[in-house]
């Protein structure tokens, strides 16, 4: 077995798609401590540089001292404690959603959620660049999945046309995401809302990378698009923008408490540490505050300085829009091979930006995925951008 797993991993390395694990041994920030050397780091979503920021870690400790660091049973056991609760209102209050409830992580919010949701009389359809959480989600409801072209709203119509033409009777649930981890492009949200209202669907909201970097007080895209009350299912984390670990579903009171009665991923699991919690409340709690929109227009300007100095013959993206979708810029590199090299070369200038190759992304679309956080300083992109510009090969 184990020379089975050797050569299995040999394949994977002949074809420069073989990971290994990078140990920091510091806390996240702009700067990290990889292995003895100090890099600028431009791999994080950490956004809006909450993951170690003072608030939280006193939040933290505050609560360890009070409610000790396991949670120690399931939630519907005896492991939903205060901090939990009280996360979850806060929650609730600043997507203004009647309801929210918490889950150990993003992946499992997905998987809990959706086959919740829909079983094998069911259909889904799916953005086909959906976050992977969604796609095993999907799949493991047991209900017809199709997938439609990223973002191609027409045939997001046909197969809803289908849909009810071959399924009267069924459940449709639209899967998508308000901001595309690999490319940082947004969902055309307005028009996928009156298609899924035209033909009475559900919609699933993942807003992993838009929560706290868009919309008022980082509420998301729904929110900057006046748009929250269509939105049938509201899906995020815990952390990327807010610093912490987690994800969470926002909804109705009686989505809600159908999940805690049918979402697996949640049932069968030990409750997150309350010490989580009560970090992640803190996290909320301040992007809902002034000084947390000031840091979110932060960030902002930071994403457009990124944006103005990019090289632009290598991002032609970015020329086409008058600003940025999100804080993600996608360096297409092609080859899985040249983004590593890319990627190595960066690293021994002092920058951290991994090369993202499949299964993440689509074969021979290999790329370093920049990401920008609001503790950036200017200098600290200028150099990235200058160090691209010269250790990119042409095209």
């Amino acid at each position: 077995m184990g020379d089975l797993f050797a050569e299995q991993l040999q394949a994977l390395r002949a074809r420069s798609l073989h990971r290994t694990l990078r140990e920091i041994g510091s806390a996240q920030g702009s700067i990290v401590d990889l292995v003895g050397k100090r890099l600028i780091n431009f791999s994080s979503n950490d956004y809006l540089g909450l993951a170690n920021d003072p608030r939280l870690r006193d939040a933290a400790t505050a609560a360890i001292s009070e409610f000790g660091v396991g949670a120690g049973a399931s939630r519907l056991i005896s492991g939903t404690q205060s901090p939990h609760l009280q996360l979850e209102s806060a929650l609730a209050k600043w997507k203004g959603t009647q309801a929210a409830l918490c889950f150990s992580s993003g992946y499992a919010a997905a998987v809990g959620t959706l086959p919740a949701l829909v079983g094998k009389s069911d259909v889904v359809l799916l953005d086909k660049l959906s976050h992977a959480s969604l796609i095993d989600g999907a799949k493991l409801s047991g209900a017809t999945l199709r997938v439609f072209p990223h973002n191609h709203l027409g045939k997001l119509e046909s197969h809803l046309e289908w849909a009810k033409r071959e399924h009267p009777n069924a459940r449709v649930v639209v899967v998508t995401e308000s901001v595309f981890s690999m490319d940082g492009d947004r969902v055309p949200l307005r028009e996928l809302i009156e298609l899924k209202k035209r033909f009475r669907a559900l919609l699933l909201l993942d807003e992993a990378h838009a929560l706290g970097v868009i919309g008022p007080n980082g509420r998301g895209l729904a929110a900057e698009e006046a748009l929250n009350e269509d939105v049938d299912v509201q899906m995020g984390t815990l952390s990327k923008a807010l610093g912490v670990s987690g994800g969470y579903i926002c909804g109705s009171r009686s989505l809600v408490e159908w999940l805690i009665n049918r979402a697996r991923s949640f049932i069968y699991s030990t409750a997150s540490p309350p010490v989580l919690a009560a970090a992640a409340r803190a996290a909320v709690e301040f992007l809902a505050s002034p000084e947390g929109e000031d840091r979110r227009l932060q960030l902002w300007k930071r994403i457009e300085l990124m944006r103005r100095n990019l090289p632009q013959d290598r991002q032609s993206t970015l020329r086409e829009k008058p600003r940025p979708a999100s804080a993600i810029f996608p360096w297409i590199v092609g080859d899985e091979q040249g983004a590593i090299d890319l990627s190595r070369a960066l690293q021994a200038e002092g920058f951290l930006v991994p090369a993202v190759r499949y299964p993440t992304v689509a074969k021979g679309s290999a790329r370093l995925r920049i990401t920008v956080t609001a503790a950036h300083e200017e200098a600290q992109i200028m150099a990235l951008t200058d160090a691209l510009r010269r250790l990119s090969p042409a095209t």
